[in-house]
C-alpha cells in the first residue's frame, strides 16, 4: 500500500480580514487531485508556535502551507526551523511583502501549485534583538504607522491609507541614530531605518533595491530627513527608493544600531514596542520557500 505524502496547512483565520473558506476548499481540492494528505491547524493566538511544533512531531508533513501574512509565515517558520522542511506560501494577509519579493503570482489557482509543487530556495532570515525577521523591519515612520493600524478600527488597504494619513500629521521630530556594521559606521538624523532581506513592501514598493534573500547579508536603508511629501509617497507605495544624498543603504552581516531617544518598532509588520538599541546579525539560509 503507497503511504500518501502528507502536507501540513495553516491557517490564520483572521489575518487580512477576509473569509478563507474559498481558500481552504481549494487546497483540499487540490490535495485531493495530487494524492496529498493534509493536516490543518487553524490558529488562534494563543500558543500557536508550540501547536505547530506538536502537529509538525506528530505528522513529519514534508511541506506545510500557510494561509497568511507575513507574520503568520514568520511564526511557522520559527516553528521548524530545526527541521528540513519546505514552506508553501498562500498570501492571505493584509502585509504579504514576502510573496511579492518571491514573484508569487496573484492568482490563488497558480499559487497553490506552486506550494504544493514549486521548487524550494534556501532563503535567509533575520535576527533583531532575538527576533526573527524574513522580510523587512524598520524603525520610525512606517513602524509608527503600524502600530496607529493596530490600534485602529478600520482593516485593509482604507485602513492603511487612513493611518498614512494620521501618521504623518502627528509626525515627531526626526531622531539621531547611529548605525555600525564594523567596517561602516554612519551617524545621522532619520526619519526611518529600515533593516531588510528583501526588496519590496507589501505595497510593491521598492524599499531595498540591491537586496537578495539568499546573499548571507541585509541591507540597512537609512531614510533621512526627507519632506513630508516624499514620506507619503514612499509608505503608500507611489515611489521607489534610490540612493541619493537622503537615502543611504550600507550591506551587512552583523549591525548595531542606537538611538538617541526610543523610536517605534516593527518586525514583518507587526508592531513590537519601542527600541533605542537593536543587534542584528544575518541567519544565512534558514528557510526553505516554494518559488514558482
Amino acid at each position: 500500500m503507497d503511504v500518501k505524502e502528507k502536507f501540513l496547512l495553516v491557517i490564520n483565520p483572521i489575518s487580512g480580514g477576509n473569509d478563507k473558506s474559498d481558500m481552504v476548499g481549494e487546497v483540499k481540492d487540490f490535495a485531493t487531485e495530487a494524492g496529498v494528505e493534509l493536516v490543518e491547524y487553524e490558529t488562534t493566538g494563543k500558543d500557536d508556535q508550540e501547536k505547530i511544533k506538536s502537529a509538525y512531531k506528530e505528522h513529519k508533513p514534508s511541506r506545510i502551507l500557510v494561509a497568511g501574512g507575513d507574520g503568520t509565515i514568520k511564526m511557522v517558520a520559527e516553528a521548524v526551523e530545526d527541521h528540513d522542511v519546505i514552506i508553501g506560501v498562500l498570501p492571505a494577509g493584509s502585509a504579504n511583502g514576502l510573496s511579492v519579493d518571491l514573484n508569487l503570482p496573484k492568482s490563488l489557482e497558480e499559487n497553490i501549485a506552486i506550494a504544493f509543487h514549486g521548487k524550494a530556495m534556501e532563503m535567509d532570515m533575520i535576527s533583531i534583538n532575538g527576533k526573527r525577521s524574513l522580510h523587512l523591519s524598520d524603525i520610525g515612520l512606517n513602524a509608527e504607522l503600524i502600530r496607529n493600524y493596530e490600534s485602529g478600527s478600520v482593516r485593509g488597504k482604507l485602513g492603511y491609507a487612513l493611518q498614512i494619513i494620521n501618521t504623518l500629521t502627528d509626525l515627531d521630530e526626526p531622531f539621531q541614530v547611529k548605525v555600525d556594521a564594523g567596517d561602516i559606521v554612519s551617524e545621522c538624523k532619520a526619519r526611518m531605518v529600515v533593516i531588510a532581506n528583501t526588496n519590496k513592501y507589501g505595497t510593491g514598493v521598492t524599499i531595498n533595491p540591491i537586496g537578495k534573500m539568499d546573499d548571507g547579508k541585509f541591507e540597512i536603508v537609512i531614510l533621512k530627513n526627507l519632506d513630508i511629501i516624499i514620506l507619503g509617497k514612499i509608505l503608500s507605495g507611489n515611489i521607489p527608493v534610490d540612493k541619493n544624498d537622503d537615502v543611504e543603504i550600507i550591506s551587512a552581516k552583523e549591525a548595531v544600531i542606537t538611538t538617541n531617544v526610543p523610536v517605534s518598532f516593527q518586525v514583518d509588520g507587526e508592531f513590537c514596542g519601542e527600541e533605542s538599541r537593536l543587534d542584528i546579525k544575518i541567519l544565512h539560509r534558514q528557510m526553505k520557500v516554494a518559488v514558482p
